[in-house]
């Protein structure tokens, strides 16, 4: 015969274990989005409400098709999958650098894995008020130019660059029968925050004008 023991264990949740009759297997294989999955019945009912449970009980409100392996046929994303069952097999939430929480949010209510979403939303809210906290940090450029391009120089700034004073240095040669003025244009750009640091790449426009003068200072206002 088959039979389920639940019993709460040390952190509040219901654990199930089903005990599989003789000559059934406690080897369960699923199949998610072409990707193959071998983990055991205990595993998958750890959760007694969530689809996986209902999966390995073969409830008959589960249209769960298998392929020619015998695999449970699960039309889901499998790199998210991934951290789900981890969750699954040892009660901790390990999330790769590359994956986003969301995506694992997704598939815990997918599954309906109510402990996974609870712990998914406060890792969620954690990143996003540290992301907040981050202060605001901007790159300065100091360009040299002659006073025909200044007006051109200015209008065409681009990504993200905005002007922020201009300081006149003199005449540095007469041309024709003119002095040509030149001036040190001082522009500055917000640098983006991410999750790990604050990073920005010069703009191809701020390289290629800044052909005599080029410092950069970061300010942490």
């Amino acid at each position: 015969m088959e039979g389920n023991s639940c019993e709460l264990n040390g952190t509040g949740i219901s654990v199930c274990r089903r005990y599989a009759a003789p000559g059934v297997s406690k080897w369960v294989r699923l199949n998610v989005g072409g990707t193959c999955f071998l983990t055991t019945r205990q595993t998958l009912c750890r959760d007694a409400k969530s689809f996986l449970y209902r999966l390995c009980q073969a409830d008959p409100d589960l249209d769960s098709d298998k392929d020619e392996t015998g695999a449970y046929l699960i039309d889901r994303d499998p790199t998210y999958f991934g951290p789900v069952l981890n969750y699954l097999r040892h009660g901790k939430l390990v999330i790769n650098r590359d994956l986003a929480e969301e995506g694992v949010l997704e598939e815990a209510e997918f599954y309906n894995i109510t402990s996974l979403i609870k712990l998914v939303k406060d890792r969620i809210r954690e990143r996003d008020s540290k992301t907040s906290q981050v202060p605001v940090k901007h790159v300065y450029r100091v360009l040299q130019c002659q006073e025909e391009e200044l007006t051109q120089m200015v209008s065409t700034m681009s990504d993200g660059w905005k002007f922020e004073q201009l300081v006149s240095i003199g005449s540095s040669y007469n041309y024709g029968n003119e002095d040509q003025a030149e001036f040190l244009c001082v522009v500055s750009k917000e640098l983006q925050n991410t999750q790990y640091g604050t990073t920005s790449e010069p703009s191809e426009k701020a390289k290629s004008e800044d052909e005599e003068t080029d410092y950069d200072m970061n300010d942490s206002d």
